[in-house]
């Protein structure tokens, strides 16, 4: 039986910015190269931007992300979705199906917490036509939640309810516990600390996307939408609230990573490039041609 190979260009709008996602047949192979080794120190594990393979593997993804030697691959096979759990070999040890087009991924430092973001389709509240899911899946006892919009949000001091909120972009603290995410409602977006235990989140500032949490736990690198609807890369010192630009003066679609607790490292056209996080210095090129960067310690 003929199987058939699936291309699908989905448009998407997001805060005034158009995302185009090319959607292809993707798979994780039974096998893999021997030498191969996600927990190997000091590497940067990239996804090929041309193939779309993870580098030094046989698996392909839409986007990756990796720590402790666990690692998540968003993959899309015959118009379904997957969140496929690798161990440090890339074979397979969960695999969870997921709805929508691939957005993020994380990893969280222990390897226990994953969590993804995907674009779907068909929400009634959302007017543009398409909205985020985000799920977290506790690697360790297995249970996973494919959407976490319904966690109670405090705005302002007050519980807050709507109608059209979304989530996206999750990063964890290496307590596996703490957790930092966008959330969208209203035609705002907002930067939340979520409390994975207790199951809830709260609001600590507006205009702060795709947050990636620096390896020490004490900053935040984030997307801010500028005048005109580029995104700008931005740092927030989480104990005084301080916000830096950081030196990358191009618009940069991607929830970046920490190459270590000075710089970041993030995906700007087919390569990956990196910036110091403290406002200093200037963009550099890491790695051509890839994308989904995570720095291996």
């Amino acid at each position: 039986m003929r199987k058939a190979l699936i291309l699908a260009v989905t448009l998407l709008v997001l805060g005034g910015g158009a995302l185009f996602y090319a959607v292809r047949a993707a798979r994780v192979a039974p096998a893999q190269e021997a030498a191969f080794d996600l927990a190997r120190p000091g590497q940067i594990v990239v996804r090929d931007h041309a193939s779309g393979f993870v580098r030094g593997s046989r698996t392909r993804c839409e986007r990756f992300a990796t720590a402790a030697g666990t690692g998540v691959c968003l993959v899309t096979e015959v118009a379904k979705t997957y969140a496929v759990v690798v161990d440090r070999t890339m074979k397979q040890t969960r695999r969870l199906h997921i709805a929508g087009i691939p957005s993020r991924a994380r990893v969280s430092p222990t390897g226990r917490m994953i969590s993804w973001t995907v674009f779907v389709t068909g929400d009634s509240y959302n007017k543009g036509g398409f909205s985020t899911w985000t799920g977290i899946l506790d690697n360790r006892t297995g249970y996973a939640i494919t959407n976490m919009e319904e966690i109670p949000l405090t705005k302002d001091g007050r519980r807050y309810h709507s109608a059209d909120v979304n989530y996206w972009g999750v990063t964890f603290a290496g307590d596996d516990n703490r957790f930092y995410a966008t959330v969208s409602t209203r035609g705002r977006t907002y930067l939340v600390e979520g409390d994975y235990g207790r199951w809830r989140a709260r609001v600590l500032r507006e205009n702060a996307e795709c947050p990636s949490l620096s390896p020490d736990g004490r900053r935040l690198v984030f997307k801010k939408l500028m005048p005109g609807g580029q995104w700008r890369l931005h740092g927030l010192d989480l104990a005084s609230m301080k916000e830096t630009p950081l030196a990358e003066p191009a618009h940069v679609d991607d929830q970046a990573a920490w190459l270590d607790d000075r710089t970041v490292m993030y995906a700007k056209g087919p390569d990956v490039w990196a910036v110091p996080a403290d406002g200093t210095g200037a963009p550099r090129l890491l790695v051509a041609n890839a994308s989904s960067p995570t720095a291996v310690r």
